[in-house]
């Protein structure tokens, strides 16, 4: 082609000099959790024999008391009892020494630990002898000792996980003894 005919093909059209490809809308795949199953196959939240140690959980309920003071605003003789029982049912008992008052199994009662798991059905201890016992809620009544004052934990209540007990409103009721 000569000049002049390049010149009026030039004229009358648009010459695209580069070409881009308009670009795809990239979706962000978020990082999925692991279900039930692939839990359990893991065994992520079992406890293994060798951390099983009374000795390792001793700083936990070092933490738990030092918590526990921080949410009842320091637990002076004077306190409330009815306010501090408020404030526990709502509080979170990984660290504290847990005493198994009563039970319809009486081979639980008398046991002392400090809780290391706590699940909706269930409290872990692990006892002064490293063993790690498993405690229904269900028919028990569970004691604490938080700075002098001794409080009870009806489990049969308590059948809650700590997360969703937390934003629970509980009602004042009477409680049917074991």
């Amino acid at each position: 082609m000569k000049d002049a005919a390049i010149e009026d093909m030039m004229a009358r059209k648009a010459v695209v000099l580069e070409y881009k490809r308009p670009k795809k809308k990239v979706k962000k795949v978020k990082a999925k959790g692991l279900n039930a199953k692939e839990r359990r196959r893991l065994q992520i939240f079992q406890l293994k024999p060798e951390h099983q140690k009374y000795e390792l959980f001793l700083p936990l309920h070092k933490l738990w008391k030092s918590y526990i003071e921080d949410l009842c605003n320091g637990l002076k003789p004077g306190s409330n009892p009815q306010v501090i029982q408020q404030k526990l049912l709502k509080a979170d008992f990984h660290g504290a020494i847990l005493t198994v008052v009563r039970s319809k199994c009486p081979s639980y009662v008398g046991l002392t630990g400090i809780l290391v798991q706590e699940l909706k059905h269930i409290f872990k201890l692990i006892t002064k002898e490293d063993k790690l016992k498993v405690i229904p809620k269900r028919n028990s009544v569970f004691s604490v000792e938080v700075g002098g004052f001794v409080s009870h934990i009806y489990g049969s209540k308590f059948e809650l996980r700590s997360s969703e007990r937390s934003a629970k409103k509980f009602k004042v009721k009477g409680t049917i003894d074991l």
